[in-house]
């Protein structure tokens, strides 16, 4: 299907100072950018933002606690950027938005991504966590789609999704066209895909319903059974007892 980029406004500045909260952040992406996490110290943050280690400290307490600062504010941008003519598309066309906008805050931070993405590939711990993060993050992008993303269904879903968007990062790193038309169209078939699992999914999780509705039916018909059977056994001992009943029942 193809698709184009719908263009949005950029956060502007509004013109008041930056916290030294928000300087932390910046300033760790942009070391993010040009080194790796694991070379990134807290002394260089602070060197970076302009701020004392007693600021640092009193804001964030390692270089991973900034980074989950960073995902929430992305987040936060994105929740805060819904639009309302999309309420009466698809889920589908509902959640393509969402990551669409999501990429695009994502923009000026695409070289600090493609690092991360580096260090991830080949340090396993750091994949993890980073996995938790996106699974956080997808459950809020899916929830603005207006997709269900509580109980262990949602769960799945929000799983599924934090993988997918990881294939459409990887196009989108290295998408350096205004139109980023390699990225959508990787959205595209990253959402086409998810589809069809869930519709996998709706199907498995129908199964244990389906087996304690056997499983119950199961058990009426044994209690019928057993029912019968000792119906079965009070006439056949009134008919040894009582010859007349005996003749009536013949």
């Amino acid at each position: 299907m193809a698709r184009k980029a719908k263009s949005r406004p950029t956060a502007r500045s509004s013109g008041a100072a930056a916290t030294p909260r928000e300087m932390i952040i910046e300033a760790f992406m942009t070391l993010l950018a040009d080194h790796p996490i694991e070379d990134i110290g807290l002394a260089d943050i602070a060197s970076e933002a302009g701020v004392t280690l007693s600021e640092l400290r009193g804001e964030f307490g390692s270089p991973m606690a900034i980074l989950a600062a960073h995902i929430k504010d992305i987040d936060r941008k994105v929740l805060d950027g819904g639009d309302a003519d999309m309420d009466d598309e698809s889920p589908r066309e509902r959640l393509f938005d969402v990551l669409m906008r999501r990429l695009e805050l994502l923009d000026p931070y695409k070289a600090a991504v493609r690092s991360l993405m580096r260090s991830a590939a080949r340090n396993p711990g750091l994949a993890l966590t980073l996995n938790a993060h996106a699974v956080c993050s997808q459950q809020w992008m899916l929830t603005a789609a207006g997709i269900g993303a509580s109980g262990p269904k949602g769960m799945i879903r929000a799983q599924g999704l934090a993988l997918m968007f990881a294939n459409v990062l990887r196009t989108w790193v290295n998408d350096d066209d205004e139109g980023h038309a390699r990225t959508l169209a990787a959205l595209d078939r990253e959402l086409a895909r998810g589809q069809r699992l869930v519709g996998v999914l709706d199907e498995l999780c129908k199964i244990p319903e389906r087996a304690r509705q056997f499983t119950r039916g199961g058990r009426r018909s044994r209690r019928e059974r057993d029912g019968d059977d000792r119906d079965r056994d009070d006439r056949h001992h009134l008919v040894r007892r009582d010859p007349e009943q005996r003749r009536q029942l013949e």
